[in-house]
């Protein structure tokens, strides 16, 4: 393990808990059913073992695939291609999943700026594509002869026109600056509460309130492409209900499975590297214990920098703001 400082609280797995957890790691040789695969890690290529998925399981599919960029996956090294061969290598990805999708389900498809141009016509060709998600990723190297690439998209998709939308779900709390008040004196259209004035807002496809696992997150690992749990909860909560299967085919370090878990959903994901189905089946049995996501809390999602009021939210809170799980 990583010598760290003793404020990081990075997630990694010593040599003891990589033998344990590679026990549960699954390998199919044969095609499988739904029971033998829910709430299981599949530590295989998803090309390999996507013809032995059942059909028709999935009710939310998060497809995070590596970008359009050369970047070292410890060790599994993931290529820039010519945007022709991604296209065909990202279509032929899709292509043998589409069998595991129900009729009514959803699927996200995360990428960035020039990813988004490649994919966008072939999930035009089998999906119902009903939106595009931009969202703020502070995170990003400067540059001295362009813009700061800091955002990513995510497509939203639909096998077809009956789908799942929660939208009371996923609204996001807003602080009411200069609130206005009726004749009567009584708020419009905002709530005063003990902690503050507030506003719960319809979700938009801009979003500006998630925050990037760094080392002081305890959801935080090494993974080089992490996505924020924050981030997965919105998904989760907006495109399925309790007790539907979440089906991630490029796990990485386990968001999707973690927040669906802690969501009261089933997942199945499939990861390639070893060392990131160890993490995620660690953070899954963290999660266990401490099912907080933070940035949501009280069953809202809060605007960032709002710490004060998430605290004062909820009785996990507190404790949560005593250990420092919340940033601000």
């Amino acid at each position: 393990m990583k010598e760290r400082a003793s404020r990081n609280r990075t997630i990694e797995c010593s040599e003891d808990e990589r033998v344990k957890f590679s026990r549960q790691f699954l390998c199919l040789q044969t095609p499988v059913s739904v029971a033998e695969i829910k709430n299981k890690v599949i530590n295989q290529n998803l090309i390999d073992v996507a013809a032995k998925l059942p059909s028709e399981f999935v009710d939310l599919m998060i497809l995070d695939p590596p970008y359009n960029l050369t970047k070292d996956f410890d060790g599994h090294l993931f290529k820039e291609k010519d945007s022709a061969d991604y296209i065909n290598w990202f279509n032929e990805i899709l292509g043998s999943l589409l069998h595991v999708l129900k009729p009514q389900a959803s699927v996200y498809v995360c990428s960035d700026w020039r990813t988004s141009t490649l994919v966008f016509p072939v999930l035009e060709r089998h999906f119902q594509v009903r939106n595009r998600i931009t969202w703020e990723r502070e995170k990003g190297r400067g540059a001295k002869t362009n813009w700061k690439n800091n955002t990513e998209d995510i497509w939203f998709c639909t096998y077809g026109n009956q789908y799942t939308f929660n939208v009371d779900a996923v609204k996001l709390r807003r602080k009411v600056i200069a609130p206005y008040r009726s004749e009567n004196g009584d708020p419009k259209d905002w709530n005063e509460t003990a902690t503050g004035n507030f506003r719960d807002t319809h979700p938009s496809n801009l979003w500006s309130d998630i925050t990037i696992p760094f080392w002081s997150m305890p959801e935080n690992t090494d993974h080089p492409t992490q996505k924020p749990e924050k981030l997965i909860a919105k998904l989760i909560l907006a495109s399925s209900q309790e007790g539907d299967i979440i089906f991630d085919p490029f796990l990485g370090s386990g968001t999707s499975a973690v927040v669906a878990q802690k969501l009261g959903r089933d997942y199945c994901g499939i990861e390639q590297n070893s060392e990131y189905c160890c993490l995620a089946l660690k953070r899954l049995s963290i999660a266990k214990t401490n099912p907080s996501i933070q940035g949501y809390s009280g069953g809202v999602f809060w605007e960032r920098n709002s710490l004060n009021e998430q605290k004062l939210d909820s009785p996990k809170g507190i404790i949560q703001k005593a250990v420092g799980l919340f940033d601000v």
